[in-house]
């Protein structure tokens, strides 16, 4: 516990800790008051992705940038798995796939270009394992034809087009999860060598010892999800009292906070020159929760919803995860870097948040 504590004294960010147990206290006492737990449950989140960070960055310093971005991506998505259950029980489906879709599309153009950003204003130029990348976006856009399939099928036989696109959601959920495990026996098994990451030499601090690394990993995990449950309660009455519609509720902000702990450790990578690790976590993140969690979700639908649950989002849900997939092809490609590149990919996420923001309510 000694690195630990030594941690939290030193890092000022880590002080709003004291946050966690009063957000859970608020909860109880005054569970009508949605702005205050909106507030209380994003401080409360903040210092909890910075520990994650570090202990993410302890693990992957002893199993490669390739496997501990691949940890800190599900650990996270943990959260986020749990947040859509929750509404999955109440039959929210509406918010399940808004989250999954802004999960997606935050994780491949913010976290990614925010990480080539934060990089490259420190060095000239960064490279990663483009192999690895292009790993990634290629899984992506097997899930963004996944996505169209159900939306193109209700458009052309509206008569039966709810049994068809139901039958047609369950095939594409065992296919997609198919996918994605062959996925992981080919970048982590039989191809590991290909996709290992670049050694960076940097002088660093000592990383934690591994036992401790996994304790925080487990412990901090378990809270970022119960705090994320008191956050998803209040944000809807929140945003309303901060003049924000829905959509941009679902795409933007569940998925920024959601996805807070795995952007710590994406961002503290970049400044570390371990942009392999940066890339890992951002698109390996997008791609598991296309892949595995809302597959899951669906399956899972038959089990906990009241209504089996389908994979048919809106178009422009399915037009902006597109995007968002071609725009990290683009830029990957390359396997360098530099900080425009990642302005470039923010301007494309910030246009996708602009048009949200003032989108009727009506058209979302």
């Amino acid at each position: 516990m000694g690195p630990l504590l030594k941690e939290i004294r030193h890092s000022p960010m880590l002080w709003l800790l004291v946050t966690v147990p009063v957000v859970f206290v608020a909860a109880k006492i005054a569970p009508e008051a949605h702005t205050t737990l909106f507030v209380l449950s994003v401080l409360a989140i903040v210092p909890l992705a910075g520990l994650l960070s570090h202990a993410t960055e302890s693990v992957a310093a002893k199993t490669g940038d390739a496997a501990g971005g691949l940890l800190n991506a599900t650990l996270g998505n943990l959260t986020e798995l749990v947040i859509a259950l929750a509404a999955l029980r109440a039959g929210e489906y509406t918010l399940v796939k808004a989250s999954i879709a802004g999960a997606i599309v935050t994780n491949t153009l913010f976290m990614l270009g925010a990480s080539f950003l934060v990089g490259g204003l420190k060095y000239h130029l960064q490279e990663f394992n483009r192999s690895s990348a292009r790993l990634q976006s290629g899984l992506l856009f097997l899930a963004t034809i996944a996505l169209l399939m159900p939306s193109a099928v209700a458009e052309v036989d509206s008569t039966s087009a709810a049994a068809v696109t139901q039958q047609l959601s369950l095939g594409l959920a065992v296919l997609l999860i198919v996918g994605y495990g062959l996925g992981l026996l080919f970048s982590l098994g039989t191809h590991r060598e290909v996709f290992s990451g670049a050694e960076h030499a940097e002088p660093d601090e000592a990383p934690w010892p591994i036992g401790l690394a996994l304790a925080t990993l487990a412990g901090v995990t378990v809270l970022v999800a119960l705090v994320s449950e008191v956050f998803v309660e209040s944000v809807q009455k929140a945003a309303e009292a901060f003049g924000m519609t829905p959509a941009f509720v679902g795409f933007i902000v569940v998925a920024l906070v959601g996805g807070a702990a795995e952007m710590a450790s994406a961002f503290s990578g970049a400044r570390k020159n371990r942009l392999d690790l940066s890339v890992g976590i951002a698109l390996g993140s997008a791609s598991q929760i296309a892949l595995f969690v809302a597959p899951v979700l669906v399956l899972l639908s038959y089990v906990v919803g009241p209504l089996p649950m389908d994979l048919q989002f809106w178009p422009g849900a399915v037009v902006m995860v597109l995007i968002a997939t071609l725009t990290a092809m683009f830029v990957t490609n390359s396997g360098r870097s530099a900080w425009f590149v990642g302005v470039l990919v923010l301007m494309v996420y910030a246009i996708f948040a602009m048009t949200l923001y003032i989108l009727p309510p009506a058209l979302q």
